[in-house]
C-alpha cells in the first residue's frame, strides 16, 4: 500500500506500518502530557496505543492464516490509525470458507479475552479501565470483538452476514445486499459521531466503511459481468510494441505520440514482459532515456491466452498489480488486456443489460 512502511514478517505474511499511523502516536503523546512536560504519561498512552495495534495484528493474522488454509495468501497486513487490513490475493470460493476466514479474527480477540480472564482469575472490573494494564486490554478487546461483528459489510460481521446469504442467494446480489446494509450502518455511524459523540473518528470510520462497500460491491459486480467471456472479447488488437533492445526514448516517442500506456516487449520475436508508465517513469529517473528496455522490465512467464476466461486473467492481473498482459496463443503475441479495455467491456455491458430491461 502506497505510503506505508515494511516492519517486518510473520509467518511468511509481510507487515507494514502506514505513515499517518506514526503521526497518530505522535499526537497521542502530545495530547497525552509530552507538551505539558508529563513524559512519563505520554509514555503510558503511546505503550497503550501499541498494545491496542499489537491485538490489532493478532487480530489480521487470524484471518490471514485461516485464508492460507484454503491455499489463499495474504499480499500483506498494514496497520492504520483506525485498524489493520490483512490484503488477500482473492476471496475464498465457497460462502462456508468466507465464514470461518472472517469469524477468525473476532476468534482470536476472544482467546485474548479468555487468557486475560485466566492470568487474573475472573473477569476484570471494568472500573480499574484507566489504571490496570489487564482490564484495559481486556476491555479493548472485548469492544472490538464487538465491533468487527457488527453486520457492516465489509467489515466481518458483515462477511458473513454476505457468506450466509451467498448460501440462498446469486454472490453478485448478497453482495449487493450486504453492502446495502453496510453503508447504511455507516451513515448512521457518521450521523451518531457528528451530532451526538462528536468523534472525528467514528465519523472516519464511517467513511471507510461506506467506500469499502462500495468498492467491493462494485468489484464483484464487475466480476459477474465478465463470467462468460473469454480474453479475446476484452483484447486490444492494434498496439505498439518494444524490442528489448530499443532504448526508453522509443518507449517515451510512442507514449507521447497516442495514448497506449503499456507496452509489450519482444525478444527475438517472443513476448519476455510489459513495460508500464510508472516503469517507465521511474527508469527514466534512475537511469535515463538510453538505457534499454530490457534492462528495465520485470521479466516474467504471466501471459494470458485468448479463450482463457477473462475473470481469471482479470483476477491475476489483480493479484500481481498488473495493468496489462500480453496475449499469446501458439507463442505468438496476438492482443494486449489492459484494465482499461476491461473496463470498456463492463461499460458496453451494462449499457446492454439496462437496454434490454425497459
Amino acid at each position: 500500500m502506497r505510503w506505508s512502511i515494511r516492519i517486518g514478517t510473520i509467518a511468511g505474511i509481510r507487515v507494514e506500518l502506514h505513515v499517518t499511523f506514526i503521526l497518530l502516536i505522535g499526537a497521542v503523546a502530545l495530547s497525552q502530557g509530552l507538551l505539558s512536560g508529563n513524559v512519563t504519561s505520554a509514555i503510558d498512552a503511546v505503550a497503550r496505543l501499541l498494545l491496542i495495534f499489537a491485538c490489532v495484528l493478532l487480530h489480521e493474522l487470524g484471518h490471514a492464516l485461516a485464508a492460507r488454509r484454503y491455499g489463499i495468501r495474504t499480499r500483506d497486513i498494514v496497520l492504520l490509525p483506525i485498524g489493520g487490513v490483512a490484503r488477500l490475493e482473492r476471496m475464498p470460493e465457497r460462502p462456508i470458507q468466507e465464514v470461518v476466514v472472517a469469524f477468525a479474527g473476532p476468534a482470536v480477540n476472544a482467546v485474548i479475552l479468555g487468557v486475560l480472564s485466566l492470568a487474573v482469575g475472573h473477569i476484570p472490573d471494568p472500573r480499574f479501565f484507566e489504571s490496570d494494564l489487564v482490564t484495559y486490554l481486556f476491555w479493548v478487546n472485548l469492544a472490538m470483538l464487538g465491533f468487527n461483528l457488527i453486520p457492516a459489510f465489509p467489515m466481518d460481521g458483515g462477511r458473513v452476514l454476505r457468506a450466509l446469504l451467498a448460501m440462498r442467494l446469486p454472490y453478485a446480489k448478497a453482495t449487493r445486499i450486504a453492502a446495502g446494509i453496510g453503508q447504511g450502518i455507516a451513515l448512521l455511524f457518521g450521523v451518531v459521531g457528528f451530532f451526538y459523540l462528536h468523534n472525528p473518528m467514528l465519523m472516519f470510520v464511517a467513511l471507510f466503511v461506506f467506500l469499502a462497500a462500495s468498492e467491493e460491491h462494485a468489484l464483484v459486480r464487475a466480476r459477474a459481468t465478465m463470467t462468460g467471456f473469454p480474453v479475446r472479447a476484452a483484447m486490444v488488437t492494434e498496439f505498439e510494441t518494444l524490442d528489448a533492445a530499443d532504448p526508453l526514448q522509443r518507449a517515451v516517442d510512442l507514449l507521447m505520440s497516442g495514448s497506449q500506456q503499456d507496452f509489450p516487449v519482444l525478444e527475438n520475436g517472443a513476448p519476455i514482459g510489459v513495460l508500464s508508465r510508472p516503469d517507465l517513469i521511474a527508469a527514466l529517473q534512475s537511469q535515463g532515456a538510453q538505457a534499454r528496455v530490457g534492462q528495465v522490465i520485470q521479466r516474467e512467464a504471466q501471459m494470458a491466452d485468448p479463450g482463457e476466461p477473462l475473470e481469471d486473467v482479470f483476477q491475476r492481473m489483480r493479484e500481481r498489480r498488473r495493468s496489462a498482459l500480453p496475449v499469446v496463443s501458439a507463442g505468438r503475441l496476438v492482443g494486449m488486456v489492459t484494465t482499461e479495455n476491461v473496463g470498456e467491456l463492463l461499460l458496453v455491458q451494462d449499457a446492454l443489460r439496462r437496454h434490454s430491461g425497459r
